[in-house]
């Protein structure tokens, strides 16, 4: 990813506070087009950096059932 559009992303959500990060992947998800999908990839990676080994593991746990959900519905 280009760096540049990492910096543009955090730089848009800097100054939000949680119900706005919270309603910025919400809708991100729920209009569910692809040029939102770079900006949930580096919420992602904040939240990813952020956690510890449990939570990690947590994220891979809900990832793995979630994409077996998707791919049997």
């Amino acid at each position: 990813m280009d760096l540049n559009l990492r910096k543009a992303i955090l730089s848009n959500i800097a100054t939000n506070d949680q119900s706005q990060l919270e309603a910025t992947i919400v809708d991100a998800i729920q209009s569910g087009e692809e040029k939102m999908l770079p900006g949930l990839g580096v919420l992602f990676e904040l939240i990813w950096n952020q956690s510890n080994e449990q939570e990690k593991q947590e994220m891979i746990d809900a990832l793995e059932q979630g994409v077996k959900s998707a791919v049997s519905g």
